[in-house]
């Protein structure tokens, strides 16, 4: 009977995942069993099911979330921006950096094990499939440790098909946020050349993502990963992390020796880790805040009737008897700046009107001028973000006494949807005209709400070139 390879001692002059040669150590974590690791779990459950169904749940008559390039809209739980709006995506993308600056500061990197896509991939449906085949962690090193025969072999081809085919699928849910559930399934039915990008999309994501989780797994972690190495000033000694009590714990030894600490030195909290460290080292850079090794050692100090909490969330002032101190001043300054920062965003999200307009001038003359009138041509672009038909009447404001659209365009619709372009003849009596000036054009609906409105500059000749020519003397 083959015997696993043994456990490598963690230390801090290196990563586990790399021998001494360089070569690629394979972690086998352990299944750890306490209320963290039911959590996490039930928290990587929720967040795959947010991910699979969002494509399929229709609010306003487009799914969840679907950033339809081929229409440069995008849909989020029933609010619409077009692709002149992608601006918003400035508050979306530093609002989550920022957040998780501030969550770190709090609770250190508890984003990485708990939440973060790649380790719940990883950890719930890859490293689930890897269990329910080749077994237990001991089962899985003697399964590496054995030579090739035909039953590692059948075990090795079932888990990677299924490597592949999970990889497929998240793939193909993730083009449909971009095409939409209906489209996928239509081109899933018709030929790979007829969808040449599509498919060349979904092959390279199932590419990656077969690579990334069969083989390359925690590594991207510890060594692609730039966000543990911005832990170090991103904490401070008031940051709850996982850490080891050394007071309580050391020297360690045997459960039946008086002299010995609280840590039998087990190492079972090093066979959970998912990326091989040993916590009772300090706080490193591979660690993911998955709280593992808190169950693992629980679970153990239960067996030996002694106290939990050996290994537990805490501050580095926590694990050495003082109290955290939640109000500092890197708290109040992140609350302050998150704060202004979603004054912005909410204001930012207040300017977004169901209608889009863009004013240009015709091309050709600037102006025209009649015995009655000066006139300018714009072109009104309307993009309609609403699913249904859209009615409205365009009004003038600004400019001087007497200003009108002069057509009968003044009342149009827009399709669900749609956008259309429409000629603006705006007009001034000559008597009021007093040269070049500013106005607005409010786009109205049917209930004389504004759906939005747009601005240009009228231009006419100089006034002076009206005036009437005086009399010479004779």
């Amino acid at each position: 009977m083959n015997r696993p390879a043994p456990l490598k001692d963690p230390t801090l002059d290196s990563v586990t995942t790399i021998n001494a040669d360089g070569s690629r150590y394979f972690l086998h974590p352990a299944d750890a069993r306490g209320p963290f690791t039911l959590l996490r779990r039930f928290t990587g459950v929720i967040l795959l099911a947010v991910y699979v169904l969002l494509p399929w749940i229709p609010i306003n008559g487009h799914p969840a979330v679907f950033l339809d390039l081929g229409h440069q809209r995008f849909h989020f739980f029933g609010v619409t921006f077009a692709v002149q709006e992608v601006w918003l995506l400035f508050f979306v993308i530093t609002g989550l950096a920022f957040g998780l600056f501030y969550v770190t500061a709090l609770f250190g990197r508890i984003w990485c094990g708990w939440t973060c896509p790649y380790t719940v991939f990883l950890e719930h449906v890859y490293r689930r499939i890897e269990r329910w085949i080749d077994g237990d962690a001991a089962a899985r090193r003697r399964l590496d440790a054995a030579p090739m025969t035909f039953g590692k072999a059948a075990r090795r081809t079932i888990k990677h098909a299924a490597y592949i085919a999970v990889s497929a699928a998240i793939a193909h849910i993730f083009l449909s946020y971009f095409v939409s559930i209906e489209e996928l399934y239509r081109m899933m039915h018709d030929s790979p050349l007829d969808h040449v990008k599509s498919f060349g999309v979904v092959a390279f994501i199932t590419g990656v993502l077969y690579f990334g989780f069969a083989w390359f797994r925690e590594q991207f972690c510890v060594i692609l990963c730039p966000y543990g190495r911005l832990q170090s000033v991103l904490t401070d000694e008031d940051t709850t992390v996982i850490g080891y009590d050394a007071k309580r714990g050391e020297p360690r030894g045997k459960a039946t020796d008086p002299k010995a600490g609280a840590c039998i030195d087990c190492h079972r909290c090093v066979q959970v880790c998912p990326t091989g460290i040993d916590i009772r080292n300090g706080l490193q850079i591979e660690c993911i805040g998955c709280a593992a090794c808190i169950d693992a050692c629980d679970e153990i100090m239960v067996k030996l009737e002694r106290p939990k909490g050996l290994i537990r969330y805490s501050s580095e002032r926590g694990l050495q008897g003082l109290p955290t101190r939640w109000v500092r001043g890197r708290t109040i300054l992140y609350s302050g700046l998150l704060g202004l920062g979603m004054i912005a965003m909410t204001i930012s999200l207040l300017s977004v009107k169901p209608v889009r307009a863009n004013l240009v001038r015709m091309p050709g003359p600037p102006f025209f001028l009649t015995e009655t009138t000066v006139r300018n041509h714009f072109r009104l672009r309307l993009v309609s973000k609403r699913n249904e038909t859209t009615h409205f009447h365009l009004r003038i404001a600004g400019g001087p006494e007497g200003i009108r659209i002069a057509a009968a365009e003044a009342a149009q619709e827009i399709p669900p949807m749609g956008e259309d372009l429409f000629t603006v003849p705006i007009e001034v009596p000559i008597e009021n005209y007093r040269g070049t000036f500013d106005f607005r054009v409010i786009i109205e609906g049917e209930d004389g709400k504004e759906l939005t409105r747009t601005g240009g500059g009228f231009a006419g000749p100089h006034p002076r070139l009206m005036q009437p020519a005086k009399p010479t003397s004779p």
